[in-house]
């Protein structure tokens, strides 16, 4: 794909191990490639990575793509007096989330661990008796007023995610809306929502859940926890450096790549600069300046520009083969012909067709045809080539052509004759005598041979004629000159030069509305199909 200069390339054996070491170092760069796109795509499909779901938009079903089994993973969110404790993450999001800077947010933690708190008392002293318990009621207390505290502060909002929020408050007041047929707002649908004759009424289990185990799983059933809790668990506390920016450590996963495509550049650069006797050590940075953005530690300071590595990724695997460009390359050659054919071609044409014009408006016509008619021709070997030229291709044709068609000749001239005597009202009344059959179609060969020899020995009697080629030769010098002389009369060529600017300008406008007319996509496919036949086999 690179364009490479012409060097003279010393003599060395082929090192075997070469192509293991490209086709690793593109699989290397291909893994790069993707970690970068991973990080770049993670915290905006953070939710897909946690929960292993897709969200049909503007139905709100969601379908399962990752396996559901969460892990306990050390809660950086608990404040210094409290107990170390766990929280349930996929696998993915454990390992990264400390990558992006994200921990859980304690409020939102806080109000999920809540609600299992809550879970854990009732199924303990059973329902309806243990919704009427006093730790039950201190609970559902503590809920109604940080589900108050959680719509007034929106504590999503920190990472751009409030429209989580709103999608929390539209789905518990349509839930208890429902339920008691009563308008009432996202505060007052959590706090009817939490309270404990709505629970006893519409039954615990099915509105919040039930907390079992069963080994490691957590089964955690009921509205609030089916579609709630996952909204809620969402949301997440990012971190801010000393720069005002997110935290953000990938440099720390994108440093080793960095390091060893810099060293592959500086050993790769070298071998070619002593593998070639015409290319410095510059000169060869300079041949692959594609591999630059693979070794450039964007991650520091803008992490989108390590898209950029696309290009040598793209180039090394297409170099070892992994991927095949060709068709791609001839289909982005045929876009870009397609779209600059039609307008490069009527550019030129205009263009040619436009001088033409003006230099007839010049006069330029005219004072060429001077020059020309008083001019002295320089000849350079005393020879006119336009005599011997014709001298030529008439021996050609008497002396070889004519006499391997004069058979088909004569019989194309007989029968034109016949097919014009048969017609004669004589030539069929000849034909009702007895024993005058075949007498008209033995005169007419006879007569058609007698012709045409008689035409051949004429011309080539007055091609050996040395006086007829001189008059021949007289006849077309006088006629040139006489055209040369009167078309220099100043009527004349005025006439000529108008007819020639108008016949122009018409082969102007109606090239261009052909040219527009033609499917530029089909001649294209044309071309390729010619080419494709003329290629051997």
């Amino acid at each position: 794909m690179a364009i490479q200069p012409t060097v003279k390339k010393k003599r060395r054996p082929k090192n075997p191990c070469n192509r293991l070491f490209e086709r690793t170092m593109a699989i290397v760069a291909l893994a790069n490639l993707g970690l970068v796109m991973f990080d770049l795509t993670y915290v905006s499909w953070r939710n897909f990575w946690l929960q292993g779901n897709v969200v049909i938009p503007f139905v709100g079903k969601q379908i399962p793509i990752l396996p559901g089994t969460h892990y306990p993973c050390p809660d950086s969110s608990r404040r210094p007096n409290e107990p170390p404790r766990l929280v349930q993450k996929s696998f993915i999001t454990c390992l990264y989330d400390p990558i992006k800077g994200i921990e859980p947010n304690r409020d939102t933690e806080f109000y999920l661990r809540l609600v299992r708190r809550l879970e854990q008392q009732v199924s303990q002293a059973g329902t309806p008796s243990g919704l009427r318990s006093p730790e039950v009621a201190a609970t559902l207390k503590q809920l109604r007023i940080l589900s108050a505290d959680m719509i007034s502060s929106n504590p999503f909002a920190a990472v751009g995610k409030s429209g989580t929020l709103e999608r929390i408050k539209n789905q518990i007041r349509d839930r208890v809306q429902e339920k008691t047929q009563q308008e009432l707002s996202s505060t007052k649908a959590f706090e009817l929502f939490w309270s404990e004759p709505y629970l006893a009424r519409y039954g615990f289990q099915s509105e919040v859940g039930s907390f079992n185990t069963q080994g490691n799983l957590f089964i955690r059933d009921g509205w609030f926890n089916q579609t709630i809790a996952p909204l809620i668990a969402t949301n997440y506390y990012r971190a801010i450096g000393e720069n005002g920016e997110f935290t953000d450590n990938f440099w720390i996963i994108d440093a080793p790549f960095v390091i060893l495509f810099f060293l592959e550049f500086l050993a790769r650069t070298y071998y070619l600069s002593s593998r070639y006797t015409s290319l410095n050590w510059l000169d060869a940075m300079l041949w692959r300046w594609y591999d630059i953005p693979l070794f450039t530690p964007f991650s520091l300071f803008f992490p989108p520009l390590a898209l950029s590595r696309v290009l040598p990724t793209v180039l090394r695997l297409n170099t070892v083969g992994i991927i095949d460009l060709d068709q791609i390359n001839a289909q982005m050659r045929q876009g870009f012909v397609a779209s600059i054919a039609e307008e490069m071609t009527e550019l030129v044409i205009i263009q040619v067709i436009n001088q033409m014009q003006g230099s007839i408006r010049r006069g330029e016509v005219m004072q060429w045809l001077q020059s020309a008619g008083g001019r002295r021709y320089i000849d350079i070997n005393n020879v006119n080539e336009i005599e011997a030229i014709s001298k030529q291709l008439m021996e050609l044709v008497l002396y070889r052509v004519f006499p391997k068609i004069q058979p088909d000749l004569e019989a194309l001239l007989s029968h034109s004759v016949m097919s014009v005597l048969k017609q004669s009202p004589a030539y069929q009344g000849l034909q009702a005598l007895p024993g005058m059959t075949n007498l008209p179609q033995q005169i007419t060969d006879r007569v058609v041979a007698t012709l045409t020899q008689t035409v051949y020995e004429s011309v080539k009697a007055s091609l050996e004629d040395p006086e007829l080629a001189k008059l021949t030769t007289r006849l077309v010098q006088n006629f040139s000159t006489t055209v040369m002389s009167e078309a220099q009369n100043q009527n004349n060529l005025q006439e000529i030069q108008t007819l020639l600017t108008d016949l122009l300008e018409e082969i102007k406008i109606n090239y261009v509305q052909r040219l527009a007319e033609e499917d530029v996509a089909l001649l294209l496919d044309q071309t390729r199909h010619l080419q494709h036949l003329s290629k051997p086999d």
